[in-house]
């Protein structure tokens, strides 16, 4: 298996594990916000091979304790990806994985299998604004809240979490989003940033004030909710 991209180590991907980061390429989602694009479109090449990782990972053990998979979108590669994990795991090492929950047949597997340790998963928008802030003309919101479901109901850590950006979200969206994921372990709203490698280069950042409005929404439905990139 070929992976775009790796970040030798942080501590902040993986909540609570000194980690690396490594990122696999393909996406079924065009989000116009997208920080990783490169890995969607196919301009960001091939750094190593899944061996590769396995005897990086091994000189890393003093060092490390987790690994967190990103992409792109990890479920694309199917059956690969569980290997992946598996090969991870055997070297000792937890795992982390972030999904857009579009593959909720494999998350379940993955699930099941008690593979991964912990599980991010992406909350784009509401059910009705979902395919235009994931860059499509159509998206079938079912396999988005089955992959809510199953995070929900297991027992595998997990936390949604959703980019703001103003030019795709307003208060009453996250009334909407509150209510597909009442209840859930933890929710992280992340303030959008902008970069070179974003695709559509006129979006914007919501003021802080707007960010503590929308948590505040959220937490009627989400008690654990947490702003990311405000200072």
């Amino acid at each position: 298996m070929k992976l775009h991209g790796i970040q030798k180590m942080t501590l902040l991907d993986f909540p609570g594990v000194v980690s690396c980061t490594v990122f696999l390429g393909g996406c079924d989602f065009r989000c116009p916000f997208c920080h990783n694009f490169e890995l969607v479109d196919g301009t960001a090449k091939p750094v190593m091979t899944d061996d590769d990782l396995i005897e990086f990972l091994k000189g890393r053990k003093a060092l490390l304790d987790g690994v967190a998979i990103t992409g792109g979108e990890p479920c694309m590669h199917g059956e690969d990806l569980i290997a992946l994990i598996k090969r991870i795991r055997e070297t000792g090492y937890k795992v982390k994985l972030d999904t857009n929950g579009y593959h909720p047949e494999l998350l379940e597997e993955i699930l099941c299998g008690g593979l991964v340790d912990y599980i991010a998963m992406d909350i784009k928008n509401s059910e009705e604004k979902y395919a235009v802030t994931c860059g499509l003309d159509e998206i079938d919101t079912d396999k988005i809240k089955k992959s809510i479901s199953l995070l929900m109901s297991g027992d595998t850590p997990y936390e949604f979490r959703t980019t703001v950006i103003n030019e795709f979200h307003e208060a009453e969206d996250f009334d909407k989003i509150g209510e597909m994921i009442t209840g859930a372990e933890r929710y992280f709203l992340q303030r959008f940033t902008d970069r070179d490698t974003v695709p559509f280069g006129n979006l914007t950042a919501p003021s802080f004030d707007d960010m503590r409005k929308y948590a505040e929404i959220s937490r009627k439905y989400v008690k654990n909710t947490e702003l990311r990139g405000v200072e």
